[in-house]
């Protein structure tokens, strides 16, 4: 993969590359974001540029009800930057669940409960964590509510009772993400994968890619 980058180089500034390599080693995979049935396009464009905005690699976007589709005209080709994995089976939040799990993921749901904790005192340090935002009109489902390791919610002091979930996840993100790189060690992605995504973002950036490496010889 080094020669692979080193020869794509050659077709991009040297700016350009430097904004690619900052960028993918500010990227973690130490927390992860969950979607369950995102019903608006501008709802699922907004989370989609917080996930990138604050290095959050994967979304997973549960679609048994409806699919998430973004607004290309809001999300302004962020998408590229990010991978998006769909899950459509009926039984799509609970395989999630388990998968995540299997990879030492803590289940973290974003809804009012009797045992949930504030962005400032959720235990960043605990492990790897994915946060679970459930549909705009009821919230996250009861698989994932039953599933749960945890919950966590946002604290308010007026009358409204509940948050956009795109405003929701913005500002869990910027003030989780700030604790992870303060306070987690591991939380960046591994060698290997910050080269494979670098690859990856340099073949959409620059034009004839796919041509350009026709004629690499490793």
């Amino acid at each position: 993969m080094d020669r692979q980058i080193a020869y794509l180089k050659e077709f991009m500034t040297a700016e350009r590359f430097e904004v690619l390599r900052r960028a993918v080693g500010l990227r973690t995979r130490y927390m992860t974001v969950c979607l369950e049935n995102i019903f608006h396009p501008q709802n699922a464009s907004a989370v989609v540029r917080s996930c990138e905005a604050f290095g959050i690699q994967d979304i997973h976007a549960v679609e048994v009800l409806t699919r998430f589709k973004p607004n290309v005209n809001i999300v302004r080709g962020t998408d590229k930057w990010i991978d998006i994995h769909r899950y459509r089976s009926q039984d799509a939040s609970a395989r999630l669940i388990a998968r995540l799990k299997g990879q030492g993921y803590r289940i973290v749901a974003t809804s009012p409960h009797i045992e949930d904790t504030t962005p400032e005192a959720f235990d960043v340090t605990a492990g790897p964590f994915a946060l679970f935002f459930g549909t705009e009109h009821a919230g996250i489902s009861d698989t994932v509510r039953a599933e749960a390791d945890e919950f966590i919610k946002i604290p308010m002091y007026g009358m409204v009772e509940s948050l956009n979930i795109s405003v929701c996840a913005a500002i869990l993100l910027y003030m989780l993400s700030r604790r992870v790189h303060t306070t987690v060690d591991n939380w960046p992605l591994p060698e290997e994968d910050q080269k494979s995504i670098l690859f990856r973002w340099m073949m959409s950036s620059v034009k004839d890619s796919r041509r350009i490496m026709e004629r690499f010889v490793g």
